[in-house]
């Protein structure tokens, strides 16, 4: 962080512009009013808590998805808070050696109060100050009459100078205290070290947890758009898919209709091979089933005009029950009825003599004359 504003415990009551705060720019310290200090370029700089506003406790949460550790996280953590849980702003810590996870807990309003000061240039990362402490065992961090505490991870807190005496015989070793130059060392502890700027130097150690998460998280132009562009890249795929899905399935028929226009072409050069050239195989075929129609139907009246001729020579009474033509072998299939047999036989004489050979499929005898099945062809071509 190259830029960190440091809020004092005068903070913990409202937010107010004019507040002065300790704005830290690597070993350069000075006191600004919080809506000056703060960075005016989008450069990435952390707003530090005073810990007085913070409540830190330490929760066995469950391990496992962190959907259902944000779902157990209030209930967990109710009984470390004065207030109903729904008004603070949690985040899960570092994990205990116990198992246990330490958690921060500040109110919502209060934060949301700070962060509004500053909506053109949203902070980057909020911690704690306490939290800054760095080792394990018990950290001390003596500014004047504040002094940070930091005890195993677990405990953050600030007291006076006169009541680390009392509080040092319970707290676990090494104890290791940092106090500033030309002021005495804290007693009851295993070592020390004497640093130029406490604020400056405690805005260079690793970072602790930082409480700029879900709805306080600093919102990027890129990141803003960011379910709009998975949106857009969503649909353009869809696209994409469907596009290429309709065109490989119009290749795809297009093809198929190549075949099939192919085979229709082979099998109409061998029905007419006479046709040399194929313009249009539609109208081409259609008229040759009009030529085949008007043949049928020729054949047909010419066959049905000499049984009608030779039926009307006979004197005697023959009815035609059935007519079946068969235009590919030009022949007229009859079922006949009449009055014996002998009338039968001179019809198909006639039609013998006509030049149309004419069989006898079958002949029955029935109560009113004789029925009979006849089959008469066209006329061989000499």
């Amino acid at each position: 962080m190259s830029v960190t504003l440091f809020l004092p415990p005068q903070a913990c009551t409202n937010a107010k512009a004019d507040l002065p705060v300790w704005r830290v720019d690597d070993e350069d310290c000075q006191v600004l009013p919080f809506i000056s200090a703060i960075p005016l370029s989008p450069e990435t700089w952390r707003l530090v808590l005073p810990v007085e506003a913070v409540t830190v406790c330490a929760v066995h949460l469950p391990q496992t998805r962190p959907n259902l550790v944000q779902k157990a996280l209030p209930y967990a953590v109710e009984e470390h808070l004065i207030e109903e849980v729904e008004l603070f702003h949690l985040c899960v810590g570092q994990k205990l050696p116990d198992g246990r996870h330490s958690v921060f807990a500040v109110r919502k309003t209060w934060l949301e109060e700070w962060i509004g000061l500053c909506t053109h240039n949203p902070p980057h990362e909020i911690a704690v100050d306490a939290d800054l402490l760095p080792g394990e065992g018990t950290r001390l961090l003596c500014m004047g009459n504040r002094w940070l505490v930091g005890i195993e991870r677990e405990i953050r807190l600030v007291i006076g100078a006169e009541g680390w005496a009392e509080l040092s015989e319970h707290c676990p070793r090494p104890r290791h205290a940092y106090w500033e130059n030309k002021r005495p060392a804290p007693g009851t502890i295993e070592s020390g070290q004497q640093v130029l700027q406490p604020l400056a130097w405690l805005a260079k150690q690793k970072p602790g947890t930082n409480l700029a998460i879900g709805p306080y998280a600093r919102q990027e132009p890129g990141k803003k758009l960011g379910s709009w562009t998975y949106i857009t890249w969503t649909l353009a795929v869809t696209v994409a898919i469907l596009w290429t899905s309709n065109l490989a399935q119009a290749l795809y028929l297009q093809y198929q209709g190549d075949r099939y226009a192919q085979a229709n072409e082979e099998i109409y050069r061998r029905l007419f091979p006479q046709d040399l050239k194929i313009i249009n195989l539609r109208a081409q075929f259609d008229e040759h089933l009009s030529q085949a129609q008007s043949n049928r139907q020729g054949s047909f009246l010419k066959a049905l005009d000499v049984v009608a001729t030779a039926i009307t020579q006979e004197r005697a009474r023959i009815d035609i029950r059935q007519l079946d033509f068969k235009a590919q072998s030009q022949s007229l299939a009859i079922q006949l009825q009449a009055p014996d047999f002998a009338t039968l036989e001179r019809l198909k004489s006639r039609l013998h003599r006509q030049g149309h050979p004419v069989s006898m499929d079958s002949a029955n005898r029935e109560a009113r004359g004789v029925t009979a099945s006849m089959i008469i062809e066209a006329p061989h071509e000499k």
